[in-house]
C-alpha cells in the first residue's frame, strides 16, 4: 500500500512500553526525535533498550527523556555512554508549547510509548499525552480486555 507514490513506512521496533495503555488513557500522541551519541544509535540498533519506567519532562523549555535504559555497546570501550542519562527529545517550538500546557495546568503526563527506527533509519519516540487512571479505570479496562478475548474464542467455536 502507498501513500501518493511512496511505499509506507515499516517501522523496527526497539523498545515498547507495554504497560502505559494500561496505567494511562492516552490523549494524544507525538513522533519525536532523540538526540543520542554513536554508541547509543549501535546499542538501539541491536535492540536492548527499556522504556518501561521513563518519563518524558519539561526542563527549562526543553523536553528530556528521564530515566530510559540503554545499555552499554560492549565493542565502545572507554568512549561509552552512561546507560540512564536524560536523552533530549527533538519537537517543532508548538508541540513544545502544546506539551507544556498541558503538563503545567491540565495536570497531564508525558508517557514514551515506544522507540523505533523510521524508514530513514532515525530513531524516533513515540510520544504520549496522558492522563493516570484511577484503580477502577484500570479494572474497567481489564474487563472488557477479558470479555473481548472471550467473545473471540465463542465466534471462533461457533462459527
Amino acid at each position: 500500500m502507498t501513500h501518493k507514490g511512496r511505499p509506507t513506512s515499516v517501522r523496527k521496533i526497539v523498545a515498547e512500553n507495554r504497560k502505559a495503555r494500561y496505567n494511562f488513557e492516552i490523549v494524544d500522541t507525538y513522533e519525536a526525535g532523540l538526540v543520542l551519541t554513536g554508541t547509543e544509535v549501535k546499542s538501539l540498533r541491536e535492540g536492548k533498550a527499556n522504556i518501561a519506567e521513563s518519563y518524558a519532562s519539561d526542563e527549562n523549555g526543553e523536553i528530556w527523556l528521564i530515566n530510559s535504559y540503554l545499555p552499554e555497546y560492549l565493542q565502545a570501550n572507554r568512549f561509552n555512554h552512561a546507560p540512564r542519562r536524560p536523552r533530549k527529545l527533538l519537537l517543532s517550538g508548538k508541540e513544545m508549547r502544546r506539551l507544556r500546557v498541558a503538563i503545567n495546568r491540565e495536570g497531564m503526563t508525558l508517557v514514551p510509548l515506544k522507540i523505533y527506527f523510521n524508514d530513514r533509519g532515525r530513531a524516533k519516540l513515540e510520544l504520549a499525552l496522558a492522563k493516570g487512571k484511577k484503580l477502577h479505570d484500570k479494572r474497567a479496562t481489564e474487563k472488557e480486555r477479558d470479555w473481548n478475548r472471550e467473545k473471540g474464542r465463542l465466534l471462533r467455536d461457533k462459527g
